[in-house]
């Protein structure tokens, strides 16, 4: 079993190399030449073009920023369903929209390419250790084809339903992920207008029902003032777009999606997520 990786980025690198560490033969290919080189390092194959990645692999891991990049990649006029793609499996890890998903899914169908849409719940961290939460849409048959390489990603992987399913469950999870942040910093803005120290507060908050790895994980972030990007800011509010536009329009939905575009927009787009904080604070 050939795996052909396309996109290389802060996700795609650590998740292909934990593909390699499994032992399984990884083709490369970027649009942005030279990304692969850290993965070439470790024993995979970088191929010159698209094509030539194609012609080589039997599973296709795709793993980009948004729905153009993904729509370029399968559909565009040099784009995957251009290329002999029968028979294959194309895995998409992107985080999309559900209509983005089926509408890939079907052009697949009738290029002969088999799709499944398995968006990943998890930052850098967890894509380093393997511990990412899958969410898999699309024929159940090619999910079992994939679980093995997904169980290697993964802690979870689960199958949801048809296409559209994963990228559904993904954008219901990260509108939780984007609540609980604007809670977190909501709640520490609150306790330092009071007197409570961010420290002692972020302390309690951890042994309390509420505390979560999340927080736990960002803590340091926090006291620090400091944000580099496990999980950038501009993507979280991307995914609330998303979720909004699919028809969420619960009262904290609405709140959280104006509260991260407001955010996009004072130029904290680049910074972790959690530099919400930042934002909130300086109102």
């Amino acid at each position: 079993m050939i795996i052909g990786w396309i996109g290389l980025g802060n996700m795609g690198i650590p998740m292909a190399s934990n593909l390699l560490a499994a032992g399984y033969d990884v083709r490369v290919w970027n649009r942005t030449p030279g990304k692969a080189a850290p993965l070439v390092a470790l024993g995979a194959k970088e191929t010159a073009t698209l094509s030539e990645l194609v012609a080589q692999s039997d599973v296709l891991f795709t793993m980009v920023s948004d729905d153009d990049a993904v729509k370029a990649i399968y559909s565009g006029s040099d784009g995957l369903l251009s290329l002999p793609v029968q028979d294959k499996l194309a895995v998409d890890m992107s985080t999309i929209s559900p209509d983005t998903s089926r509408f890939i899914a079907e052009q697949a169908k009738q290029a002969g390419l088999r799709f499944l849409d398995a968006p990943v719940s998890g930052s850098v961290g967890p894509a380093k250790e393997g511990k990412l939460v899958i969410m898999v849409g699309g024929e159940l048959a090619d999910y079992e084809i994939a679980k093995p390489m997904l169980d290697k990603l993964g802690k979870a992987a689960f199958y949801l339903g048809p296409n559209g399913a994963g990228t559904s469950a993904k954008l219901a999870i990260n509108l939780l992920l984007g609540i609980t942040v604007q809670g977190v910093s909501e709640t520490l803005l609150f306790a330092r207008s009071l007197g409570i120290g961010t420290e002692q507060m972020l302390d309690i908050i951890s042994e309390s029902a509420v505390g979560t790895p999340l927080i736990r994980g960002k803590a340091a972030s926090i006291l620090a003032d400091d944000y580099p990007a496990a999980f950038a800011l501009k993507h979280m509010a991307k995914d609330l777009r998303l979720a909004n536009e699919a028809g969420v329009s619960t009262p904290l939905a609405e709140s959280v999606n104006a509260t991260y575009r407001h955010a996009l927009e004072e130029g904290l787009g680049e910074l972790d997520l959690m530099a919400l904080l930042r934002h909130l604070g300086g109102k």
